[in-house]
């Protein structure tokens, strides 16, 4: 204990050192906050500190991305997952010597963080992955040892927290604004979207100004026998509060996919309720400034614990609103646990709270992947629990802090200075929101949905499965995706592993860049708390009714489906989008065989099946899917040189087949059927030359010989036609 005083009284010392007075800070103090000369320098402070906050969270959200590309092209653990500890580094603060030299040089460990936003010039996945688990591990190390140096301070150190969490909403916004990525993330470029060199110049420039030298005066009186709670318990709480809020509010649109559950549409949609969800997190930390003592209560715990249940086990509006109230309670309680941590070695408070955060991560993800982790089989499904423990792991932060909190007399925050450093990020915050409800207008769809052959009465429908928007070389693919879809002249595509509404997915949603660039109405599918890889559908035709299904999987990955019925020039026409089971689960792939086609032949309207079947043409499940079982005819029964996707159909002419190289978008090729609404179904396989073919019900020749862009008619070389 002693030993631990003695290095409190060296840290202050050390900060005393480190800053310097300004001779208009006495002014500035006496300043109102709207008037005089130091209004404007004053927001730019605050503007460069949220900037700060912004790009540190730019690049702990990429840090997932990254790791999730290695497991994704093993199959399964790759080794790289071990990248994610580099959130642990406070953990070297519990060193004296270490803690001094990172209050010391803290600025230069923030400069050094932002080797992440140069991660793009990296072209070596793994290396680029090394380069932003350094800037994180610098990152996080400079903010746990900055706030503990301010401990004393409660005015700076509410500063640094709001710097931190509005530096949070505003990612979020930026996702908002940008499809849910982040432009600049390090999968991130000039050809898909990336801001990273206007991000860079700003970080710079953010940083330097943020952590300058600034004056300080006096300080918060502790009490010799002021009262602490657990250090343990404050870390605890860290890890639901870092959890919560990257797993459900770093983007807008995943507590509203939680609960979306198809067409009509019964709930929120991410455009424009996005905005509502950016502004509830916004209210709760404007409520967790105003009324610290009412969002460090059991009270508003129970809340808390209130919204998450109804997010947890309701859908549509009555499970957003929940997530509402949650989003509120998370943002609201922060700056009360984190000034609780402050009080604590930072080494136990902070670096403790990642490790836990981390292993929160990695329950989040064994709940889906359970089929290829150890253990998995134990957690299968039970998003219940990762919740439970969320609010559980808050509620042990909140506990400490309500008796640290309460014996650490903090007037600084109360004084006249405090009060307008306060409101300087308050503006700023409001003015977020005017900006976010501004994308909200410049995003509501405004498309005409027309299809690309509507004088023909022509419906192209495709099949995809894209790799999570991952390419191959690690980069972010929707803008290539969007172009081969367009080209292609798709009006109804079915996407597969398309589900990234997770921490080591980035929280994205590849989808909704899909959708206003294509002008389709889309059908996400099963949320990200359905435990499923994903499976989406995008139509140039309205899509009247939906219904998602999680086919049996007794052992294997859940299985997603979705029975979409589309209203097609006039005809109501069902399309189904499946991903089925593994190949290692025969008993899995044959019981959703058999639920599949009792759905395709209960059906009384024509079909289409665009799916990932995972069997050889003409045996086992095969004769299931096609056939008397489920009433359903594959596209082209002679082609022998298939595995995984499939297009069947019943009660509909097929006119067209086409399969297409994948580029390096993905690892698997597209395939399209082209239809004809209003003629009579015929299942005859003869084929006809394309001279034969009405221009309208021809396929693109761009994709002819060498294609473009990778992607090319392959296995045959060109389309084939059917009379």
């Amino acid at each position: 204990m002693c030993n631990y005083s003695q290095d409190t009284q060296n840290d202050a010392k050390l900060l005393k050192e480190s800053v310097k007075e300004k001779e208009h800070d006495s002014a500035l103090i006496q300043t109102s906050t709207f008037d005089g000369p130091y209004y404007w320098p004053a927001m730019l402070d605050a503007a460069a500190d949220i900037l700060h906050g912004y790009f540190f969270w730019s690049i702990l959200t990429s840090l997932g991305l990254l790791v999730w590309y290695f497991p994704l092209w093993h199959m399964g653990i790759s080794g790289y997952e071990a990248m994610i500890l580099c959130t642990v580094s406070p953990v070297l603060l519990g060193i004296s010597s270490i803690r001094s030299l990172a209050i010391k040089y803290n600025r230069w460990i923030h400069m050094s963080s932002l080797v992440g936003l140069l991660a793009w010039l990296v072209k070596d996945p793994a290396y680029r992955l090394f380069t932003v688990g350094f800037a994180l591990a610098a990152g996080c190390l400079a903010w746990s040892a900055e706030w503990y140096a301010e401990r004393r301070n409660s005015a700076r150190l509410q500063s640094r927290i709001l710097a931190w969490t509005v530096g949070f909403t505003l990612s979020s916004i930026a996702k908002f604004a940008n499809h849910t990525n982040n432009p600049v993330w390090p999968i991130m470029n000039a050809e898909n979207g990336g801001w990273n060199k206007t991000g860079l110049l700003l970080a710079i420039f953010a940083v330097w100004r943020s952590t300058r030298p600034v004056s300080v005066s006096g300080g918060d009186y502790v009490s010799p026998n002021a009262k602490k709670g657990s250090g343990l318990m404050a870390g605890l709480g860290l890890a639901g509060l870092f959890f919560g809020m990257h797993s459900l509010l770093s983007d807008s649109s995943t507590m509203i996919l939680w609960v979306w559950e198809g067409f009509p549409v019964r709930g929120p949609l991410f455009v424009p309720h996005g905005a509502v969800t950016i502004l509830a997190m916004s209210a709760g930390l404007f409520l967790g400034i105003a009324l610290p003592g009412f969002l460090i209560s059991w009270t508003a715990y129970g809340l808390g614990a209130v919204g998450a249940a109804l997010l947890t086990l309701y859908p549509d509006w009555t499970g957003y609103y929940g997530g509402l109230l949650l989003a509120i309670y998370i943002m609201g309680v922060a700056p009360g646990l984190i000034t609780s941590a402050v009080q604590h070695n930072p080494a136990l408070s902070f670096g403790f709270g990642f490790f836990i955060y981390n292993i929160m991560l990695l329950f989040h993800v064994w709940v889906v992947a359970y089929a290829f982790v150890p253990g998995g089989p134990l957690v299968r499904e039970r998003t219940d629990w990762v919740m439970l423990t969320t609010m559980l792991l808050i509620g042990a932060g909140v506990f400490s802090a309500l008796i640290t909190n309460t014996s650490h007399q903090q007037k600084s925050t109360s004084s006249p200075r405090g009060r307008k450093q306060t409101a300087y990020y308050l503006h700023i915050l409001l003015a977020l929101q005017l900006l976010t409800g501004s994308i909200a207008y410049l995003r509501f769809p405004t498309n005409n949905y027309e299809s690309y052959h509507k004088d023909d009465k022509l419906i192209t429908a495709g099949i995809w499965t894209i790799h999570f928007s991952l390419d191959n070389d690690m980069w972010s693919s929707e803008r290539r995706m969007a172009a081969a879809i367009k080209e292609l002249e798709l009006d109804v595509v079915g996407l597969l592993e398309s589900d990234n509404q997770r921490i080591i997915m980035g929280n994205r949603d590849t989808t909704q860049y899909l959708a206003e660039d294509l002008g389709m109405y889309v059908d996400y599918g099963p949320g990200p708390n359905k435990h499923t890889w994903g499976a989406a559908l995008l139509s140039k035709f309205p899509i009247l009714n939906s219904t998602h299904h999680l086919l049996p999987s007794p052992v294997g990955e859940l299985a997603p489906a979705i029975e979409a019925t589309l209203d097609v020039y006039g005809t109501q026409i069902d399309v189904f989008v499946f991903h089925s089971g593994q190949e290692e689960d025969p008993e899995d792939r044959r019981l959703q065989s058999e639920y599949l086609a009792k759905a395709m032949r209960e059906t009384p309207r024509p079909a289409i099946l665009l799916s990932y079947l995972v069997i050889k043409p003409g045996e086992g499940n095969y004769n299931t899917y096609v056939g008397e079982k489920s009433g359903m005819h594959d596209i082209e029964p002679s082609d022998w040189d298939r595995w995984c996707e499939y297009i069947l159909y019943k009660d509909i002419k097929r006119v067209g087949y086409a399969r297409v190289s994948r580029g390096t978008i993905t690892d698997t090729e597209i395939q399209v059927g082209k239809f004809v609404v209003g003629e009579p179904a015929s299942y005859s396989n003869e084929r006809i030359s394309e001279e034969q073919v009405p221009p309208g019900r021809r396929f693109p020749a761009l994709f002819r010989g060498e294609g473009v862009r990778g992607h090319r008619y392959h296995v045959f070389d060109e389309p084939w036609y059917y009379a």
